[in-house]
């Protein structure tokens, strides 16, 4: 993990929550007060993000977490994830940003992780996209990962993807596969979105690395499964649901790429309950 980036990440968001302005937990809480605070899961899901969580803390001040479950583990309603103990300041001002972290990326691992179930012994990989929340890239798409998902293109310059507009803007899908390989002739892949047959031939005329079907029935994936013939890499995309994936099953596919993984996921619901004073 890239903490410099990590901590860059949690920082902005301290200085967001103005942590270190806290009116209720400075007036009511004495200098040198230490507490311990457990972490609780309130619905079943994938747990992720603990060492974000747990950093939060580290960069306020004096606090340890003692881990009851890992990363990319199952929890339950009711179970006691973790423990913190430290300056209870530190734990009360922290509380709603290390939760915020760790609430989100669990949400973006489970759903990951239910739409990489549904497809697994089928030898079709589930991919996210760059539909992302903006600065939180770096987290959302490790939490893909942990739940079991794969990593589409980070950002724009480690592919080329040819969509819709870039077609219109070069002239023809021919056209902009051309460009690309005259500027990249050989060290990055190109792919290249098509959302009818007709667009399909162009690039495999083109000899495209991989093509994307957009927004098709499954009946026409299907037939464009066919055309394709192993000649490039399949990525099926366009308002994928987890129950729409069931339908791809036995069609030769190799991705399918989903932006609900990280625009859609809903945080999962843990929370930090029973504080009890100790000194």
């Amino acid at each position: 993990m890239n903490y410099l980036l990590v901590d860059r990440i949690i920082k902005n968001a301290l200085e967001e929550d103005r942590v270190y302005e806290d009116i209720t937990t400075l007036s009511i809480v004495k200098r040198g007060s230490r507490a311990q605070v457990e972490l609780i899961a309130k619905e079943e899901g994938v747990l992720c993000g603990l060492d974000i969580f747990t950093r939060t803390f580290e960069i306020l001040g004096d606090v340890r977490v003692v881990k009851h479950k890992e990363e990319g583990e199952e929890v339950k309603p009711g179970e006691i994830v973790a423990l913190i103990e430290g300056d209870t300041r530190v734990l009360l001002t922290g509380e709603r940003v290390a939760l915020n972290f760790l609430q989100r990326m669990s949400g973006v691992a489970t759903l990951a992780n239910r739409a990489a179930v549904k497809l697994r012994d089928y030898g079709i990989k589930v991919m996210d996209t760059r539909k992302t929340t903006p600065g939180l890239r770096y987290l959302e798409k490790y939490a893909v990962s942990v739940g079991g998902g794969n990593n589409h293109r980070f950002d724009l310059s480690d592919m080329s993807m040819i969509k819709d507009n870039h077609i219109l803007a070069a002239g023809g899908i021919g056209k902009a596969i051309e460009a690309v390989r005259k500027r990249y002739p050989f060290i990055k892949k190109i792919e290249v979105e098509v959302e009818d047959l007709q667009g399909l031939e162009e690039a495999l005329e083109g000899r495209a690395d991989i093509i994307m079907l957009d927004n098709m029935d499954t009946d026409t994936i299907r037939r464009a499964v066919e055309i394709i013939g192993g000649r490039a890499i399949v990525e099926v995309s366009g308002n994928m649901t987890l129950e729409r994936l069931e339908e791809l099953r036995g069609i030769k596919i190799d991705y399918v790429s989903m932006g609900k993984l990280t625009h859609s996921a809903r945080a999962l619901d843990l929370s930090m309950k029973n504080l009890r004073i100790v000194e």
